[in-house]
Protein backbone atom coordinates (compact mmCIF):
# COMPACT_ATOMS: atom_id res chain seq x y z
CA UNK A 1 0.00 0.00 0.00
CA UNK A 2 1.25 3.48 -0.86
CA UNK A 3 0.43 5.94 1.92
CA UNK A 4 0.23 8.94 -0.41
CA UNK A 5 -2.70 7.57 -2.45
CA UNK A 6 -5.39 10.24 -2.68
CA UNK A 7 -7.88 9.06 -5.24
CA UNK A 8 -8.82 6.33 -7.65
CA UNK A 9 -11.23 5.63 -10.42
CA UNK A 10 -12.14 2.86 -12.81
CA UNK A 11 -11.87 3.23 -16.56
CA UNK A 12 -12.94 0.99 -19.42
CA UNK A 13 -10.38 -0.68 -21.68
CA UNK A 14 -10.41 -3.39 -24.33
CA UNK A 15 -9.70 -5.92 -21.53
CA UNK A 16 -12.35 -4.61 -19.14
CA UNK A 17 -12.51 -2.10 -16.29
CA UNK A 18 -9.05 -1.13 -15.04
CA UNK A 19 -8.40 0.84 -11.88
CA UNK A 20 -5.96 3.71 -11.46
CA UNK A 21 -4.77 5.21 -8.17
CA UNK A 22 -2.88 8.46 -7.77
CA UNK A 23 -1.22 10.60 -5.15
CA UNK A 24 0.99 13.65 -4.87
CA UNK A 25 4.02 11.80 -6.31
CA UNK A 26 2.35 10.24 -9.36
CA UNK A 27 0.47 7.03 -9.96
CA UNK A 28 0.38 4.86 -6.85
CA UNK A 29 -1.12 1.87 -8.64
CA UNK A 30 -2.78 0.55 -11.76
CA UNK A 31 -5.05 -2.48 -11.57
CA UNK A 32 -5.71 -4.67 -14.58
CA UNK A 33 -9.33 -5.85 -14.87
CA UNK A 34 -10.71 -8.41 -12.48
CA UNK A 35 -13.75 -10.57 -13.35
CA UNK A 36 -15.97 -7.46 -13.43
CA UNK A 37 -15.87 -3.76 -12.50
CA UNK A 38 -17.05 -4.43 -8.93
CA UNK A 39 -14.24 -6.93 -8.37
CA UNK A 40 -11.70 -4.44 -9.74
CA UNK A 41 -13.12 -1.74 -7.43
CA UNK A 42 -12.88 -4.07 -4.41
CA UNK A 43 -9.28 -5.00 -5.22
CA UNK A 44 -8.26 -1.34 -5.55
CA UNK A 45 -10.06 -0.44 -2.31
CA UNK A 46 -8.32 -3.31 -0.48
CA UNK A 47 -4.90 -2.25 -1.75
CA UNK A 48 -5.46 1.49 -1.22
CA UNK A 49 -8.01 1.87 1.59
CA UNK A 50 -7.34 5.61 2.05
CA UNK A 51 -7.96 6.50 -1.60
CA UNK A 52 -11.34 8.02 -2.42
CA UNK A 53 -13.13 6.98 -5.58
CA UNK A 54 -14.03 9.68 -8.07
CA UNK A 55 -15.54 9.67 -11.53
CA UNK A 56 -13.08 9.43 -14.41
CA UNK A 57 -13.94 13.00 -15.44
CA UNK A 58 -12.97 14.22 -11.95
CA UNK A 59 -9.48 12.67 -12.01
CA UNK A 60 -6.51 15.05 -12.36
CA UNK A 61 -5.54 15.96 -15.93
CA UNK A 62 -2.32 13.89 -15.91
CA UNK A 63 -4.23 10.87 -14.61
CA UNK A 64 -6.87 11.19 -17.34
CA UNK A 65 -4.04 11.41 -19.89
CA UNK A 66 -2.48 8.22 -18.44
CA UNK A 67 -5.86 6.45 -18.67
CA UNK A 68 -6.17 7.40 -22.35
CA UNK A 69 -2.68 6.10 -23.08
CA UNK A 70 -3.28 2.83 -21.19
CA UNK A 71 -6.54 2.38 -23.13
CA UNK A 72 -4.68 2.93 -26.39
CA UNK A 73 -1.93 0.47 -25.38
CA UNK A 74 -4.53 -2.19 -24.62
CA UNK A 75 -5.97 -1.63 -28.11
CA UNK A 76 -2.60 -2.10 -29.82
CA UNK A 77 -0.91 1.31 -29.68
CA UNK A 78 2.88 1.05 -29.40
CA UNK A 79 3.18 3.51 -26.49
CA UNK A 80 5.88 2.58 -23.96
CA UNK A 81 4.25 4.71 -21.21
CA UNK A 82 7.79 5.41 -19.96
CA UNK A 83 7.13 9.03 -19.06
CA UNK A 84 4.15 8.31 -16.78
CA UNK A 85 5.27 9.23 -13.28
CA UNK A 86 5.02 6.41 -10.75
CA UNK A 87 5.18 6.75 -6.96
CA UNK A 88 7.56 3.97 -5.95
CA UNK A 89 8.27 5.33 -2.48
CA UNK A 90 7.01 2.11 -0.84
CA UNK A 91 8.36 -0.29 -3.47
CA UNK A 92 11.43 -2.31 -2.40
CA UNK A 93 14.69 -1.28 -4.10
CA UNK A 94 15.13 -4.66 -5.83
CA UNK A 95 11.62 -4.41 -7.30
CA UNK A 96 12.33 -0.84 -8.46
CA UNK A 97 15.34 -2.09 -10.43
CA UNK A 98 13.26 -4.92 -11.93
CA UNK A 99 10.48 -2.46 -12.84
CA UNK A 100 12.96 -0.04 -14.45
CA UNK A 101 14.27 -2.78 -16.77
CA UNK A 102 10.76 -4.05 -17.44
CA UNK A 103 9.49 -0.55 -18.29
CA UNK A 104 12.21 -0.29 -20.93
CA UNK A 105 10.87 -3.32 -22.86
CA UNK A 106 9.20 -1.85 -25.93
CA UNK A 107 5.65 -2.86 -26.83
CA UNK A 108 5.72 -6.01 -28.93
CA UNK A 109 9.07 -7.12 -27.51
CA UNK A 110 9.83 -9.51 -24.65
CA UNK A 111 12.59 -10.56 -22.27
CA UNK A 112 12.87 -13.61 -20.06
CA UNK A 113 13.02 -13.48 -16.27
CA UNK A 114 16.70 -14.49 -16.56
CA UNK A 115 17.43 -11.67 -19.01
CA UNK A 116 15.87 -9.13 -16.64
CA UNK A 117 17.95 -10.59 -13.79
CA UNK A 118 21.14 -10.19 -15.85
CA UNK A 119 20.23 -6.61 -16.78
CA UNK A 120 19.86 -5.64 -13.12
CA UNK A 121 23.26 -7.21 -12.41
CA UNK A 122 21.94 -10.27 -10.57
CA UNK A 123 22.17 -13.14 -13.07
CA UNK A 124 21.01 -15.82 -10.61
CA UNK A 125 17.87 -13.94 -9.56
CA UNK A 126 15.36 -15.02 -12.23
CA UNK A 127 12.98 -16.44 -9.59
CA UNK A 128 13.22 -13.22 -7.52
CA UNK A 129 12.49 -11.22 -10.68
CA UNK A 130 9.34 -13.30 -11.18
CA UNK A 131 8.30 -12.65 -7.58
CA UNK A 132 8.89 -8.90 -7.96
CA UNK A 133 6.79 -8.86 -11.13
CA UNK A 134 4.09 -10.86 -9.34
CA UNK A 135 3.82 -7.93 -6.92
CA UNK A 136 3.83 -5.28 -9.64
CA UNK A 137 1.32 -2.59 -8.60
CA UNK A 138 1.59 -0.74 -11.92
CA UNK A 139 0.60 -3.18 -14.71
CA UNK A 140 0.57 -2.42 -17.64
CA UNK A 141 2.61 0.78 -17.08
CA UNK A 142 5.28 -1.60 -15.79
CA UNK A 143 4.60 -4.19 -18.53
CA UNK A 144 5.23 -7.43 -16.64
CA UNK A 145 3.32 -9.28 -19.36
CA UNK A 146 6.39 -8.74 -21.58
CA UNK A 147 8.55 -10.95 -19.34
CA UNK A 148 8.52 -14.65 -20.20
CA UNK A 149 9.89 -17.83 -18.68
CA UNK A 150 12.90 -19.65 -20.08
CA UNK A 151 12.47 -20.84 -23.66
CA UNK A 152 9.98 -18.01 -24.25
CA UNK A 153 7.26 -19.91 -22.38
CA UNK A 154 4.48 -17.74 -20.95
CA UNK A 155 5.37 -18.30 -17.30
CA UNK A 156 2.99 -17.03 -14.65
CA UNK A 157 0.80 -13.96 -14.48
CA UNK A 158 -0.91 -12.69 -11.36
CA UNK A 159 -3.63 -10.61 -13.02
CA UNK A 160 -7.17 -11.94 -13.33
CA UNK A 161 -7.30 -14.50 -16.11
CA UNK A 162 -3.69 -15.51 -15.42
CA UNK A 163 -1.58 -16.61 -18.37
CA UNK A 164 -4.52 -16.23 -20.77
CA UNK A 165 -4.60 -12.48 -20.00
CA UNK A 166 -0.82 -12.25 -20.42
CA UNK A 167 -1.01 -13.97 -23.81
CA UNK A 168 -3.92 -11.77 -24.87
CA UNK A 169 -1.92 -8.64 -24.01
CA UNK A 170 1.07 -9.96 -25.97
CA UNK A 171 -1.22 -10.78 -28.89
CA UNK A 172 -2.64 -7.23 -28.87
CA UNK A 173 0.95 -5.96 -29.08
CA UNK A 174 1.85 -8.44 -31.85
CA UNK A 175 4.75 -9.52 -29.66
CA UNK A 176 8.03 -10.59 -31.21
CA UNK A 177 10.89 -12.57 -29.73
CA UNK A 178 14.15 -10.98 -30.84
CA UNK A 179 14.26 -10.82 -34.63
CA UNK A 180 11.91 -13.80 -35.00
CA UNK A 181 8.32 -13.46 -36.26
CA UNK A 182 5.72 -12.51 -33.68
CA UNK A 183 4.41 -15.03 -31.18
CA UNK A 184 1.12 -15.09 -33.06
CA UNK A 185 2.34 -14.97 -36.69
Amino acid sequence: MVASAHGFCLFDTALGACGIVWGAKGLAGVQLPEADAQATRRRVARSFPRASEVLETQAPTQVRAAMQRIRALLQGSADSLLDIELDMSNVPEFNQRVYAVTRAIAPGRTLTYAEVARRIGEPGAARAVGQALGHNPFAPVVPCHRVLAAGSQAGGFSAAGGVATKLRMLQIEKAQLGSEPGLFD
